[in-house]
C-alpha cells in the first residue's frame, strides 16, 4: 500500500503540472498597456511555486515509499528534527515570497498608486444591484452635478444627475462602457448599496467599488473589440446577472459616440454591440 500511494501522489503531481504546460484553460489575451508585465510577473511566480510544489510532492511521494509499512519487525523510531534545516528552509521561503511581492509591487503601483495621465477620459462608474451604469461627460468634458437624493430608478434616474445643472445637458448614462483605444482611460468607482467588482479579464485588473467611496483607477486599452463585464464581487442574490460588455472603439468612432444626444448614443451603443462580436471561444 504505500508503493501504491507513493505512485498515485506522482501521477497526481504530474497531471497538476501538466495541465499548466497545456495551456487549455489560461487567461484571454490582454488588451491593455500593462497586461505584459503582469502576465510575466503571473509566469515567473508560477514557476517558483510549481517548482516547490512538485519537489515538496515528490518528497512526499519517496518518504511514503521508503518509510512504508514493512511488517512487525519495523519499529518507528522519534526524531525531534533538525533546527538548522527549519531555519534554512524558513528563510530560504521568505525570501522567495518577499522577493515575489517587491517584483509585483511595481506593476501594481503603477496603477493604484499613481495619478492617471493628463488627458485621461474619464467615465463615472456607478454600480447597483444588479446593474452597472456609466455616466459620460459629454462634448463639454465636464461631468453635470449628481446628487443621491435625486435617484429615480422609475424615471430611468440611476445615478441621481441633476438635470438643472447646465453641465448636464448633453451628459449620457448607460450600462455598456465605451473607451477609446490607445488613450488612458480614468474610472471613477462608486456604490449605490453593496461592495461590486469591477472586472474584465482582458484588462488583467479587479477593482472593489465600495460604498460611500469614490475609487479612481486608470488604464489604457490597445485592442478594439467587445469584452465581457462582470462584478467579481458576491453582491446578492442576482449576482449572476450583473453583467454588461466593455467596447474599446477606435479613436475616430469613439469621439464620434460621444458627440451624440442621449437617444442617439442609445441606438449607435446597440449597433456597435453587433458589429464587434466577443472573441472566440470565451
Amino acid at each position: 500500500m504505500g508503493r501504491a500511494l507513493a505512485v498515485i501522489i506522482w501521477i497526481l503531481t504530474l497531471g497538476s503540472v501538466s495541465l499548466f504546460f497545456v495551456k487549455k484553460w489560461w487567461f484571454p489575451t490582454g488588451i491593455s498597456s500593462h497586461a505584459p508585465a503582469l502576465d510575466r510577473q503571473f509566469l515567473i511566480t508560477i514557476i517558483i511555486v510549481g517548482i516547490a510544489f512538485t519537489a515538496a510532492q515528490v518528497g512526499l511521494g519517496w518518504m511514503v515509499w521508503k518509510y512504508r509499512d514493512r511488517g512487525p519487525s519495523d519499529r518507528a523510531i522519534y526524531t525531534h528534527g533538525s533546527n538548522r534545516l527549519e531555519v534554512i528552509w524558513t528563510i530560504v521561503t521568505a525570501v522567495i515570497f518577499i522577493g515575489l511581492a517587491v517584483m509585483g509591487q511595481s506593476v501594481w503601483a503603477s496603477l493604484h498608486f499613481n495619478q492617471a495621465p493628463p488627458g485621461s477620459f474619464q467615465i463615472e462608474v456607478v454600480a447597483q444591484q444588479f446593474q452597472w451604469n456609466f455616466h459620460y461627460a459629454g462634448r463639454d468634458g465636464v461631468f453635470g452635478r449628481t446628487d443621491p437624493n435625486l435617484i429615480d430608478d422609475s424615471a430611468l434616474n440611476f445615478i441621481g444627475l441633476d438635470e438643472a445643472d447646465p453641465n448636464a445637458k448633453d451628459d449620457t448614462t448607460h450600462s455598456v462602457i465605451a473607451i477609446p483605444e490607445g488613450r488612458p482611460v480614468e474610472l471613477i468607482l462608486r456604490s449605490r448599496d453593496v461592495i461590486h467588482n469591477f472586472w474584465v479579464p482582458q484588462l488583467r485588473f479587479k477593482q472593489d467599488l465600495v460604498p460611500g467611496m469614490a475609487i479612481r483607477v486608470h488604464f489604457t486599452a490597445n485592442r478594439p473589440g467587445k469584452y465581457e463585464l462582470a462584478c467579481a464581487e458576491l453582491c446578492g442574490q442576482l449576482h449572476f446577472k450583473m453583467r454588461s460588455n466593455m467596447l474599446v472603439l477606435p479613436a475616430a468612432e469613439h469621439a464620434e459616440l460621444m458627440s451624440l444626444p442621449q437617444e442617439q448614443f442609445q441606438t449607435r451603443i446597440g449597433e456597435l454591440l453587433n458589429k464587434y462580436p466577443l472573441p472566440p471561444n470565451y
